[in-house]
């Protein structure tokens, strides 16, 4: 079975509405499949006059809220970039669809709230168990192997624990194939609009 009929995807794009069904339906899967690479996206943003990109795990995706999940620990660098410019972009590509989905939008940092506490009662213990390393994500150490979680409370680590909700307004489609390639974009500003774009 090749990824294409997996997904039930269009072999020729003819219609701007193919491209939003297969972006939605790839997405969607790519939450719970680790073995496509879109459960993985690059998520980037500004840190004062840099961009900074890091690949996130997808924990959530709805077209109809427009919205992504990611987790991540509370004490990441990420956490202030994301208070102070909360614009965003989140990229993937997968060689065998040769689709690539781009969106853009802006990022919600969660810490102890409502969001958060059902995404902590939703993650399995494996995931639970990341947050439970001492010091902050990137802190300079001088030993790596003094951070190895060994002994902790799986729950204890959900005062580390925060949510990264991104709300796009903005989602780009490309699809490479030899015989002619196709790009479009959809965009939700003050009403819902889409067009197709030069690959």
């Amino acid at each position: 079975m090749t990824n294409q009929s997996k997904f039930n995807l269009p072999e020729v794009y003819s219609t701007l509405e193919e491209t939003l069904e297969s972006a939605e339906k790839i997405l969607i899967a790519a939450v719970n499949d680790a073995k496509t690479l879109f459960h993985t996206p690059v998520v980037s943003s500004f840190n004062d006059n840099q961009i900074t990109s890091r690949v996130m795990v997808l924990r959530e995706f709805s077209l109809k809220d427009r919205k992504m999940r990611f987790h991540t620990d509370h004490r990441a660098a990420k956490i202030n970039h994301f208070n102070k410019i909360s614009t965003a972009s989140v990229i993937g590509y997968d060689p065998e669809l040769k689709i690539q989905i781009k969106l853009q939008g802006n990022i919600s940092t969660h810490y102890d709230d409502e969001i958060t506490k059902t995404a902590w009662e939703q993650s399995t213990s494996r995931s639970k168990k990341c947050y439970s390393v001492k010091g902050g994500s990137s802190k300079e150490i001088t030993n790596p192997e003094d951070y190895d979680i060994k002994d902790f409370e799986v729950e204890s680590g959900y005062k580390n624990f925060s949510v990264l909700v991104f709300n796009f307004n903005s989602l780009e489609f490309l699809y490479l194939k030899s015989s002619g390639h196709r790009r479009a974009i959809h965009k939700w500003d003050d009403e819902y609009q889409s067009t197709w774009l030069v690959p």
